[in-house]
Formats: C-alpha cells, structure tokens, sequence
C-alpha cells in the first residue's frame, strides 16, 4: 500500500513520491520559546511525530531528517526577559529565558512520547543564511530597501514570467482577500500594503545583527525568513514535506513559500504542505479572557502522557478537535483496560528485551495501512482497539503485537505500563489512611519526570505518615513512614520557605547558609520561576 497525503496546496490527497527515497526530508515549524507550550502547540508535535515514526518504518531511520525549529528571537521574547529579569541587560535576560523555556518545552513534549526531531535548529543560529536569502531576493527584484527595512513584494513576485507560484496560492486567496482579511502594516515606506518585512531596524537595547543589502544600522530578522532560511540550511532549496498548524497557511507558509521560491527561481518548496486543524477546548476557543487556556504543564500534572496524546489521536489531524477533561478520564480508563492484560506478562517482558537490543517495535499491517490512508489516525486507534479484543482472548502473540502497535503510535511504554493501573499498591500499611489522589499524583510525577509534582506528593504522603518505594521502573509502593523520617521532611520544607523568604528580602547570605545546610542533609535544590513569573524552588534527595 503506498502513503497517500493531502497537500493544502493542491487541496487533493496525492501518493507520497520523495524527492529522494534515501533522503526524506520534513520541516514543522516549532514553538517560540517564551512561556509555556499550550495544549494547542502539543497537536502539530504529536501529528507530525507520528507522520516521522511512520516514515521512519517505510524508508528507515537513517534515511528520514526531520527538522522542527525553534524561535529564539521575537517581540513576546523580549517582553517576557524584561519582566523577569529587569537588572540585567536585555541580551543576558533574553538568553536566560529561552534556556528555561526551551527545556520545558522539551520536557513537556518528551512526557506526550514525542521523539527528538532529527535537527532543531534555533533561530539565532542562522541569521548570516537569513541575510543571504534576503540579499538573494533584492538581487532578484523580489525586495527592496526603505528607511533601513527590507520588505517583500509580492506583487513584483506575481509579475515576474518565470515558474514561480501565484504569491496566494497556498491560501487559495488573491491580494485583495489576503489585506482585506490580514492586520497590514500599513506604514509610510511600503510601496504596495501587501509588501511584508524580511529585516528591520532593532530598538535600543534588542537583539541586533549587521543588517543585509547594504543597511548600515543593525537590524533583526522578520518572522518569516527565519524558517525559510532553517529549511535551506537544512533540508535544501526544496524538500519533500512542510507540516504545521492551519493558523500558518497565512500569512506565515504563505510567505515562506513565497521567499524561498524566489529565491531559488522553483515553483515548489515543499512537494506537500500539511496543515493540522484547530483545537477547541470543552467546546470553545480557548483564550485566557474564558479562562479555558491550558498548558502541556497543567495538564501532564493530571494526567500521563499517553492519555493526552491517545486523546490528541483520536481525531484525524485536519479535522477540528474538542478537549474536554471527561474524555481524558474515559481514555485513562480505556489504557487501564488495555495494561491491566500486558502487566506482567511476556510480552511486557519482551518490549523490556527489545528496548535493551535497540529494536523498534513492528507494527501490525492493519495499523500501517491506518496511517498510508493520510495519517489516519482515528482508524489506526479503532485497529488498535480491535487488537485488545484479540489479546484479551488469545495468548503471547496477540498481547504481542497490541503492546507493539501501542508503542509505535506511542501512546504505551513498556517500562511505565504501571502508571495506567487504577488503584494503590502499598504494604503494611493497615490502620493508615491513604490518600490515593497523592499517590496517583506521585506516579504522574515520576512518568511524566515532573520533580517539582513529585516533591509536592511525597510531602504529601508524608503528612499522614507514609513514604514510597520506588522501584527501577518507577513503580510506587507505598508504605510508613517512621516519625524520624516525617519529622526530616518538615524540617526541609520549613528550611525551604525560611530561604524564600530570605531571598524575597536580598538577604542572600541567609538564603546561601540554609542552601548550605540542606546540602549537607542531602538535599540539592533547584531554583525556578512558575508560569507567571514568580520564584519557585523544588527539592530532591542528592544521588
């Protein structure tokens, strides 16, 4: 069966031919590192990772590049610097930032079961492959120069007699549609309203570059050109797939394609466009005015991973999708149904095995044809519950094949199987009341790797006299706690808050003898800031 995938545009459902079947190559625009991910942002990241585990099947791991950028140079960037770090210079504050936001990024999306992209290039690494493009595209006659911009036209590009593509056609709107329907600048230096920025002069104290086409002010890159340039630099003047979300045909994919095209002289720049469809959240756009605004963190505190990515599957990817919290119970339910027959077993045994000898688990036939037909998804999920019916019934193979069709489509692992189960395990604990919620939260914490939750639920169980073994593969027992151990945790967090409140009045020779003194119990300490801004500090026991 070949791979058929619908390309925007085109707006057909056309076999997949790579340019070159030993060098399939695929960009998605990534995040821009300057809060948390919204549970938005999680759709493209688990659609086109799995678009790059099926393609990896097909033509091998060695032969798929997946380039997923990250945007480390933006107006919200700067904004959120200046706020969290005001004494410090606006290039140390933003740099700051982005490390703290790109780390959680990456943590968040590797608790959704989302595999590294090949390359993941940033923004600010490729500013000399920008001026070039740029300066490719004033040579060309497709750009020009006015009070230290440089602004693309896309009239000159739908003027120019050449192989290049209508500037709209991805959109499928004319010019007129397109600046009637966008927030134009309309400022004095532009020739034409629809004309859109490649570089622009920076604002004191911003990050700046030596600018192209002879500026002689420093100067930053436009949105647009910074994945044009990744994708050149990359994946080469012309490349097989270009993913991301539908809120991008326009104007941003719009103008990619239109950049790059111009500046290579070709009609394409990726031979397919993939465009995932919006996300709702319990039936309304989400925004922080409705206060229905939801982070990958919010969420990975309630839930395992897998449960928001079975959830994100469910629905075919160019279709809309609704979040509600009842379905992310019905699919934990669902996941508890489905381990509650791999525990234990050989076939668990078996992904342990395979994991140690590198080898990738086999999908059965009936899940692969699922994602040939246009990455469905919503097929490949009902296959899958098609197999659970098998191995409830059969042996070995069938439970097998389900635990493998599972981890292709990533939504089990075999080493955090436990983490679905319903219920407590715990030992000699008869007489104690146990809290179950803390102990569910707890196994969160250790499969989603959140130590802040984990440190939040073992103080928890602590208060009413419980600890847990943890096991190799982060399975929970829980089980007492002897007064001296209850007593040693209280006493950390009582250090813990008197350093807040040190910190809080600059008195940081305090703050540094109570680090000091928690060091030398055995405990290492890690400084933060929570999603508003505002100092959080976390513990663990020093290993």
């Amino acid at each position: 069966m070949e791979l058929r995938l619908y390309d925007t545009l085109t707006r057909t459902t056309e076999p997949f031919r790579p340019l070159d079947p030993k060098n399939v190559r695929i960009y998605v625009c990534g995040p821009t590192v300057y809060d948390f991910a919204h549970i938005g942002n999680a759709r493209p990241v688990i659609v086109f990772d799995v678009l790059f585990r099926l393609l990896r099947h097909r033509y091998g791991a060695d032969h798929v590049t997946y380039v997923r950028n990250i945007t480390d140079v933006d107006d919200k960037i700067n904004a959120r610097a200046a706020r969290d770090f005001p004494d410090l210079p606006l290039n140390e504050a933003i740099r700051r930032v982005t490390e703290v936001t790109d780390r959680q990024f990456h943590e968040d999306v590797d608790a959704l079961g989302a595999l590294r992209p090949t390359v993941e290039p940033r923004a600010t690494e490729h500013v000399a492959e920008m001026r070039a493009l740029i300066e490719k595209l004033v040579t060309g006659g497709f750009a020009y120069v006015a009070e230290d911009h440089v602004l693309f036209s896309p009239q000159a590009m739908n003027a120019a007699n050449t192989v290049l593509p209508r500037y709209g056609a991805l959109a499928k709107r004319s010019l007129d549609e397109m600046v009637a329907g966008a927030r134009v600048d309309v400022a004095p230096y532009k020739r034409d309203p629809a004309d859109f920025v490649l570089w622009k002069p920076s604002k004191p104290g911003e990050p700046s570059w030596p600018s192209p086409a002879g500026i002689a002010a420093e100067g930053r890159p436009g949105w647009h050109i910074e994945c044009s340039a990744m994708a050149w630099k990359h994946l080469g003047e012309t490349f097989d797939i270009h993913g991301g979300g539908i809120d991008l045909v326009f104007p941003h994919h719009e103008n990619e394609l239109a950049q790059t095209a111009c500046a290579f002289h070709v009609p394409r720049m990726a031979n397919i466009w993939m465009h995932n469809g919006f996300l709702q959240v319990e039936s309304e756009k989400m925004s922080k005015s409705l206060g229905n605004f939801v982070t990958i963190r919010e969420l990975l505190a309630d839930w395992p991973g897998e449960v928001l990515r079975f959830q994100m599957l469910m629905t075919h990817y160019r279709s809309p999708i609704d979040w509600t919290a009842s379905k992310s119970a019905e699919i934990e339910d669902e996941l508890g149904a489905w381990v509650s027959i791999l525990v234990g077993t050989d076939a668990e045994r078996d992904g342990y095995a395979r994991a140690v000898q590198g080898e990738p688990p086999s999908p059965s036939k009936e899940l692969v044809e699922a994602l040939m037909d246009d990455l469905n998804t919503s097929e490949a999920i009902a296959a899958l519950r098609a197999k659970y019916k098998s191995a409830r019934a059969g042996g070995y193979q069938e439970k097998r094949q389900l635990l493998m069709d599972c981890e292709f489509l990533g939504i089990l692992r075999h080493d955090k199987l436990w983490v679905h189960l319903p219920g407590t395990f715990a030992k000699n604990t008869s007489g104690l009341v146990i809290p179950h919620d803390s102990a569910r939260k707890l196994r969160i914490s250790i499969a989603n790797n959140r130590a802040d939750l984990r440190q939040e639920a073992i103080v928890d169980l602590a208060s009413v006299g419980l600890g847990a073994e943890i096991a190799a593969d982060g399975n929970v027992t829980l089980i007492p706690l002897t007064q001296e151990a209850t007593d040693r945790t209280r006493s950390i967090e009582d250090l813990i808050s008197e350093r807040a409140l040190a910190r809080a009045r600059k008195d940081f020779k305090e703050s540094d003898r109570i680090r000091d003194e928690l060091a030398a119990m055995g405990i290492v300490l890690k400084d933060g800031k929570d999603a508003e801004g505002k100092p959080v500090t976390t513990w663990e026991v020093a290993r």
